[in-house]
Order: C-alpha cells, then sequence, then structure tokens
C-alpha cells in the first residue's frame, strides 16, 4: 500500500529525446586525445566557439576544470588515472544524455582507457578524435615546461617521456597540429561534426 503513494519520479523524467528536440540538436562527445602540447585544449576551445556561433550547445571537460574540481582528490598513480577517466566519461555520459554537444580534451594515454570511456558513454556517442602531432613538436612547444622537468626527472610517469603513450587504433579523425593550423584542424572537425548533431548544424 506504501508503495503507491511512492511518487514515480524516474518515470516523470523528460527523456533524452525530450532535450534533443528542446535545443534542437543531438548530443555526442569528441573525445580529444593526445600527448601534452598536442593541441586538444586549443582545438577544443576553438570548437566551442565555432559551434556556438551556429547556435549550438557544448560543454568543454578538461584539465582545469576536472582536476580542479570533482576529481580535486585524485593523484597520478595508474588506479587514479582510471578513475579520472571514468568520472570524465560518467559526467559526459550526462551532458550527452541532455543534448549537449561534449568535447573532452585529455591525455588518456591507453587504448584500455578510452575504451572504458566509449563504453560508459556509448560507442554511438562517441567520436574519438586522435591529436597526433609528434612527441618532437610537443616537446618543442612545451607551454608549461613539462617536458623539461620530465626530461630532468622532476616528473614521473609522463606521458611520451617516461609513461607510454598508445595511439587510436580507430580514431574517427586523426589532426596532426605541425601539419594543419589551428583553422584547418577546426574546420576539418565541423566536417565530421555538423552532420552528426541535429538539425541545426545540418542546416548551417
Amino acid at each position: 500500500m506504501e508503495e503507491e503513494n511512492i511518487y514515480p519520479i524516474f518515470d516523470r523524467m523528460l527523456s533524452r529525446k525530450d532535450k534533443e528536440e528542446l535545443l534542437g540538436q543531438r548530443g555526442v562527445m569528441l573525445w580529444l586525445t593526445g600527448l601534452s602540447g598536442s593541441g586538444k585544449s586549443t582545438i577544443a576551445i576553438a570548437l566551442e566557439r565555432e559551434l556556438h556561433k551556429r547556435g549550438l550547445l557544448c560543454r568543454i571537460l578538461d584539465g582545469d576544470n576536472i582536476r580542479s574540481g570533482i576529481n580535486n582528490n585524485l593523484g597520478f598513480s595508474a588506479e587514479d588515472r582510471v578513475e579520472n577517466i571514468r568520472r570524465i566519461a560518467e559526467i559526459g555520459k550526462l551532458f550527452v544524455d541532455t543534448g549537449i554537444i561534449t568535447i573532452a580534451a585529455f591525455i588518456s594515454p591507453s587504448n584500455e582507457l578510452r575504451q572504458m570511456a566509449t563504453r560508459i558513454i556509448g560507442a554511438e556517442n562517441f567520436l574519438e578524435i586522435y591529436v597526433s602531432t609528434p612527441l618532437e613538436e610537443c616537446e618543442k612547444r612545451d607551454v608549461k615546461g613539462l617536458y623539461a622537468k620530465a626530461r630532468r626527472g622532476e616528473i614521473k610517469n609522463f606521458t611520451g617521456i617516461s609513461a607510454p603513450f598508445e595511439a587510436p587504433e580507430r580514431p574517427a579523425l586523426s589532426l596532426d597540429t605541425s601539419k594543419l593550423s589551428l583553422e584547418e584542424s577546426v574546420n576539418t572537425l565541423l566536417e565530421l561534426v555538423l552532420p552528426t548533431v541535429g538539425k541545426k548544424g545540418e542546416n548551417i
């Protein structure tokens, strides 16, 4: 008898379809992977601006807003790196299920980590973008001085120097920013993304 009085909240929640129709777009995860300094965050920021111009709602997830907030209790051990990506994927799934174009920019150095993210979010909603800029170019840029510290042994398990990076096996797209300008990279991404995100993207 008591069960009849429980408000069936999950039966009353609006569906993903309802939210996508409201926004006039389809939610999708664009997962940018690559070495530190490869250009992931720069591309993510520029892509967000271009999609915003077209009336499409986006959300960037990167180290700045994840490591300083929900994942600020995680370090860089193997276990913490797995948990970092797991949480990012779970957050991303919530955004995608709300109809939001979600752009994740993380090194995520192994195929196993990225496959876990794909499983959580759903392969049908997941586009893996490999920012394939070579190590030599990333190290030359070294905007934050991290590669120099890693070479001196001041940073342990640094991807590309003292820890491995596994290139994606079948990325939806590869972008080498040592050969492509930012504009070229973003335009190539737009060609991939716009047809998948719904009527607003298709009509631009």
